[in-house]
């Protein structure tokens, strides 16, 4: 028995897509029909898809794709964008049964209600890559503001959708943000790394699209209550500057009456200054050279005569003056204590500079300061005085030995 396979048949392709051709070694499990030669007692098996069989083929076709894309930059970090804040249309590319849709809608439901575009699609099988690839496009030109690709776990093939070349290219030629959720946590497809961000679950990309309305609410309440206390508080500090400021002006009668004086004053003199430049013109018209002269000449002689009776005063007051204050210099060199310090008498002192008024005030031992008229000397009292007995001879001058 022959095995026939025609060459648009011949590409080895994993579930759902193309890829390259077949090497030997490689496993397949090809769907095929059998048919009989004819004129011929035989027959052939005619291999109408052929297929790569097994986890390690799929995955080495995977990493050779992965190198593929990503040596064009399909998953640069720098290609990716930010998601939008709080969209008002979610879009959800995915299968539109099973649990992957109902708990997107419930948890978006749960968190912030929505407006959510479904676009049901295969997610497995022949056809599957080429439907989701479509759905992406779709929504960019609807220009839904945030799509999420989504699918529940399963194994490499079932997930090989995902990993499609045609669903890559769509997600990274996507003119809106995408978020890809494909499979459990630890799965990880193309489209994750094409796609702006990757969320581990379905549930997971639910919560990154929305946020929770009830803590929006609470921090919108917050800062409503923030930004009115800080209104009042300024409204507050500009009244009390604005009041300051009014107390440092003026009233406005006390300016009007101050203007008013003001007027009035202006006006007297102005009153005044007319009378003045007529009684000037009509004196200037009795005036006369000769006499202009004459009281010229008088003038200087009275202020000729004052200046010699100014300099006679002012000489005799400077004299005056300087007695005084020699006589009050001496007065006040009697009084000062260094004059007494001259006369052979001391300022007794302790160690914090106070005056030692009493020998009974003086401990044995302790530091003296003694003040003399030149200087000064340190000194340490060695005991107390000693009571002077009746009928001795008082040459000492009544003070008994400090020393």
């Amino acid at each position: 028995m022959r095995t026939r396979c025609w060459t648009r048949s011949a590409g080895a392709a994993p579930p759902g897509g193309s890829g390259s051709r077949p090497k030997t070694g490689s496993r397949s499990s090809p769907p095929a029909r059998s048919a009989r030669i004819r004129g011929r007692s035989r027959y052939q098996i005619v291999v109408e898809r052929l297929e790569l069989s097994g986890a390690g083929a799929l995955l080495a076709l995977l990493e050779a794709r992965k190198k593929a894309l990503a040596a064009e930059g399909l998953f640069d970090e720098a290609r990716k964008r930010e998601l939008p804040y709080l969209p008002e249309t979610i879009g959800v590319v995915t299968s539109p049964t099973g649990a992957v849709i109902r708990d997107i809608l419930h948890r978006i439901e749960d968190r912030f209600p929505r407006r959510v575009l479904v676009w049901p699609v295969t997610v497995q099988g022949a056809g599957a890559a080429e439907e989701i690839a479509a759905a992406i496009a779709g929504f960019n030109r609807l220009d839904a503001a945030t799509p999420i690709v989504a699918r529940g776990g399963g194994s490499l093939e079932d997930l090989w959708a995902f990993n499609e070349e045609v669903v890559v290219r769509a997600a990274a030629a996507s003119d809106i943000p995408l978020i890809a959720a494909v499979g459990h946590e630890t799965d990880v497809t193309l489209i994750d790394l094409a796609a702006d961000l990757r969320a581990p679950t379905p549930t997971a990309a639910a919560e990154i699209a929305v946020p929770v309305r009830a803590d929006l609410l609470e921090r919108t309440h917050t800062l409503e209550h923030r930004l009115g206390a800080s209104f009042r508080r300024l409204i507050a500090e500009r009244r009390a500057r604005v009041d300051g400021l009014g107390r440092g002006l003026p009233a406005a009668r006390d300016r009007l009456t101050t203007a008013s004086q003001r007027l009035d004053d202006w006006s007297e003199r102005l009153a005044r200054g007319v009378r003045g430049h007529q009684q000037l013109a009509h004196a200037t018209g009795h005036l006369s050279a000769d006499r202009l002269a004459q009281r010229l000449g008088q003038a200087r002689q009275a202020s000729d005569l004052l200046a010699v009776r100014l300099g006679r005063a002012g000489r005799a007051a400077l004299s005056e003056r300087a007695a005084r204050i020699g006589t009050a210099a001496r007065l006040l060199e009697s009084y000062s204590y260094r004059g007494v310090l001259a006369r052979g008498f001391a300022v007794v002192r302790d160690q914090r500079e106070r005056p030692v008024t009493s020998a009974a005030a003086v401990k044995p031992g302790a530091g003296l300061s003694l003040e003399f008229h030149d200087g000064r000397a340190a000194a340490r009292a060695t005991g107390r005085p000693k009571r002077r007995k009746a009928g001795r001879d008082e040459d000492d001058g009544g003070q008994a030995p400090l020393l």
